[in-house]
């Protein structure tokens, strides 16, 4: 038998020697062995094995090793214990049958149509580089005041918050969503509107599942935010991508008629990535043409909390009664990514319809952050953090249009208006994915505005600059080194005024 599985190596006499590795205890090395010798047909079905007496004294170790072997073998199915003896038992792997071994050839995966669908566009370890869009000054979190916040939560929600909680979220954070988003953002809601999910992405696929069938069709702003997108494919929807002026989305006249939506994706507060803030016309509109034809809009608030001239541009959703918005908002952005805590607000006729779709859908969790959260707001801490964080992202955006003026045309940058982004269009001379490549080379990581596209063209060429991580006294100096890296693909130095 010892021809067949091998010697045992006995972990006492390895850690004598000062082995490094030591071994697997000898009760494991026996029963990994037996498997790999009956799996690869050393030991073929049918064989019988020998006595655990016999085995033991051939091995070198105690009987009760092998009987406990043999024992795990039989739990397993490995062997077949009986009057006899113990026997392999006849498993469908043709080694384990005693035929003759082939070499397989290389499995083909049977992926879902959707999976193809998708294109990286990114990586996540660059996030915290300068110019990195979407991330927010980390630095200057108030890590003091949440840290309290959730000392709180410990003290009053243990040990109940560390079970199961509410599928839709924690009430108090329900109810303190609500109430901020009437205050701050015109909402018309209460907290039993409110579903907490994880991120702003569930709440996304969330609203697919509830509100959409395979094959329905979808609209999304082009460029748009990816996760709409990506959404979308998940829920195999026909995604269609409606074009974006200075006025936000503009829906071709005709799209009603030939393509009638089940959803529309849009950001009207701030749209990702070109700014540009949706008219009130143009908002009316939708509501009233997704009521004809039985639509449902997502209003996405990306960076409306961000707005830095002028009065906050309150929701879509709070425009007229009854409008069928379904409000989505995150924490990403105000707070840190990695809280991983956002929500949709459902119009109040459609919430108490869909509860029982959610509490199967959903789970709940990160009860001791949700509650944080909810003191956080409900303490004031969430809106001065806020305030400090427009004075700071209203610097840091005048710092990078200067920058942009000094160095490119003022005509070629869009947005300003609110959020942590300013976006650049090029020249069709420089391909905009190549310059980020190159930028990323240099410890920059700007976004290329095609990546954001369904449909690539000219207007998409460009450049999408975060200003949210990057100190203001860096990117002066950021800025020339894109452009002196567009320069060098144009073939001439890049002209332009010098910074003062």
């Amino acid at each position: 038998m010892i021809e067949i599985i091998g010697p045992l190596d006995n972990p006492l006499t390895a850690t004598a020697q000062g082995g490094a590795d030591k071994p697997a205890p000898l009760q494991k090395q026996l029963i990994e062995r037996l498997q790999q010798a009956i799996l690869t047909g050393r030991l073929p079905a049918g064989s019988l094995l020998p006595s655990s007496r016999l085995l033991a004294a051939e091995m070198g170790v105690s009987r009760n090793t092998v009987v406990i072997a043999y024992e795990h073998l039989a739990a397993v199915g490995y062997v077949v214990a009986d009057k006899q003896g113990t026997r392999v038992s006849p498993l469908s792997s043709p080694s384990a049958r005693g035929e003759p071994r082939v070499q397989p050839a290389a499995p083909q995966a049977a992926y879902a149509a959707r999976v193809g669908q998708f294109a990286a566009t990114r990586t996540h370890a660059d996030n915290t580089l300068p110019l990195t869009p979407g991330t927010p000054a980390l630095d200057r979190f108030p890590v003091t005041a949440w840290r309290r916040a959730l000392e709180r939560a410990m003290e009053h929600g243990l040990p109940e918050a560390l079970g199961y909680g509410t599928p839709a979220g924690e009430p108090a954070l329900r109810d303190a969503i609500a109430a901020h988003l009437r205050m701050a953002r015109g909402v018309r809601c209460d907290g039993s509107q409110v579903v907490i999910t994880e991120g702003a992405q569930e709440a996304l696929n969330l609203c697919v599942r509830l509100f959409t069938n395979p094959g329905d069709v979808a609209w999304v702003e082009d460029p748009g935010y990816r996760g709409a997108k990506a959404a979308f494919n998940l829920g195999d929807l026909t995604t269609l991508p409606m074009p974006v002026d200075p006025e936000g989305m503009a829906v071709p006249p005709d799209a009603w008629h030939t393509h009638p939506p089940k959803l529309i994706y849009t950001s009207p507060a701030h749209q990702y990535p070109t700014g540009a803030v949706l008219s009130v016309a143009r908002r009316l509109e939708l509501i009233a043409r997704a009521r004809r034809v039985g639509a449902w809009l997502i209003e996405d608030d990306y960076d409306g909390e961000f707005r830095h001239t002028g009065e906050p541009i309150a929701s879509m959703q709070g425009l007229v009664e009854d409008a069928p918005v379904l409000y989505v908002g995150s924490f990403s952005k105000t707070m840190f990514p990695a809280l991983r805590i956002g929500f949709v607000v459902l119009p109040r006729a459609i919430a108490a319809h869909t509860a029982v779709a959610v509490q199967e859908m959903l789970r709940g969790g990160h009860r001791l952050e949700q509650l944080a959260l909810a003191h956080f707001i409900g303490s004031g801490e969430f809106g001065r953090h806020l305030g400090r964080m427009r004075r700071l992202y209203r610097d840091r955006q005048q710092a990078l249009r200067e920058a942009l003026n000094a160095h490119f045309a003022p005509s070629q940058i869009l947005g300003g208006n609110c959020g942590m982004h300013l976006t650049l269009r090029l020249p069709a001379s420089i391909v905009d994915s190549n310059l980020t490549a190159r930028a990323l080379a240099q410890g920059f990581n700007p976004r290329a505005l095609s990546g954001f596209a369904l449909q690539p063209r000219a207007e998409t060429n460009g450049l999408v600059i975060g200003y949210g991580n990057t100190p203001a006294e860096r990117l002066a100096p950021a800025i020339r080194v894109l452009a002196g890296l567009a320069g060098e693909m144009e073939g001439k130095p890049k002209r332009g005024r010098k910074a003062g």
